[in-house]
């Protein structure tokens, strides 16, 4: 056994480290936070006000905007914090933390988007008894089931990086914590808990992703069989929007999971892409692509507008 000294914390080098450029860099992920934060909000009280809103959809893409405040709000702050200070510090149990919740609030969103694919396949392929099927306590216990089961994963993939022994290097090429960075960090055996999270993610990733994929092609095959062209217009917008957050989602999550850590430009793409990037896409995916949200939504304003010009008079 060499002899080191236990750390008590972390270096996070982030995106540059350039003072020009990071400048510029926090007024970019401080205008994609601020979007993430309205878009997500508005998104939650128009679903919230419009009784027209209140289906299982709306609920989970209700939900679905929540928990991309969560995700983004585990990562986006500490992210602008160090690219404004000099000392771009994070306490090892800070560092735990924020691992435990990415990992945590990443896992439900694949959770939550296979119950999404799963309320339009019933919709699709049985709409005669999709009010029956898609009940409120279904719906709630399919949220609630997501969190739960995403929170034990989490804390079987942390209990193995909080048993870790980390010494001498204390760097992490990184703008947040991940348990792949801290791995390379360890000077203790990593072997077994890089078994478990690969195991984990294959299960929980792949899994989800393969039944995600199963109901898309039961849709598609419904799809299809519609005659009406109408009919099959209708029935595909309403998927399409989904499939792109599906894309966008696993492909980066699953990219740098998977991939080994190099601290390359690819992990901080690929982490950027899901944990920053998209939770700010989704709400613009949802409402551009949704004649229900924008109806929902121009109603709200046009209320807000007549509200304010009778008060003005």
């Amino acid at each position: 056994m060499r002899n080191h000294s236990t750390i008590t914390e972390f270096i996070l080098l982030g995106l540059s480290a350039d003072p020009h450029i990071q400048a510029l860099l926090f007024v970019l992920f401080l205008v994609i936070y601020l979007l993430t934060l309205i878009g997500n909000l508005v998104l939650l009280l128009l679903i919230r006000a419009d009784s027209h809103l209140h289906t299982p959809m709306y609920f989970f893409l209700g939900q679905l905007s929540f928990l991309d405040l969560c995700h983004s709000s585990v990562s986006v702050p500490k992210l602008l914090e160090n690219l404004l200070s000099e000392k771009k510090t994070i306490s090892v149990a800070g560092c735990m933390t924020q691992a435990f919740f990415v990992f945590t609030t990443g896992g439900t969103e694949s959770f939550l988007l296979l119950a999404m694919a799963y309320d339009r396949c019933v919709a699709i392929c049985h709409p005669l008894i999709y009010g029956q099927v898609m009940s409120s306590q279904l719906c709630w216990s399919l949220v609630l089931a997501s969190w739960g089961l995403s929170f034990l994963n989490s804390l079987l993939n942390i209990f193995g990086a909080v048993n870790l022994d980390f010494c001498e290097a204390q760097t992490i090429p990184h703008f947040s914590c991940e348990l792949p960075s801290l791995f390379s960090l360890a000077c203790s055996d990593v072997s077994t808990t890089l078994i478990v999270m690969f195991w984990s993610f294959i299960i929980h990733a792949f899994g989800t992703c393969f039944l995600i994929l199963y109901s898309y092609a039961r849709i598609a095959s419904t799809i299809l069989s519609i005659s009406s062209t109408t009919g099959r217009s209708k029935a595909f917008s309403t998927c399409s929007s989904h499939l792109t957050v599906v894309v966008l989602y696993f492909g980066s999550g699953g990219l740098r999971y998977l991939m080994p850590t190099s601290g390359s430009l690819l992990d901080l793409i690929f982490s950027l892409q899901y944990s920053v990037i998209t939770p700010m896409l989704n709400p613009l995916i949802y409402s551009l692509q949704n004649k229900e949200v924008k109806k929902a939504l121009k109603g709200v304003f046009g209320k807000y507008f007549q509200f304010v010009g009778n008060g003005c008079k």
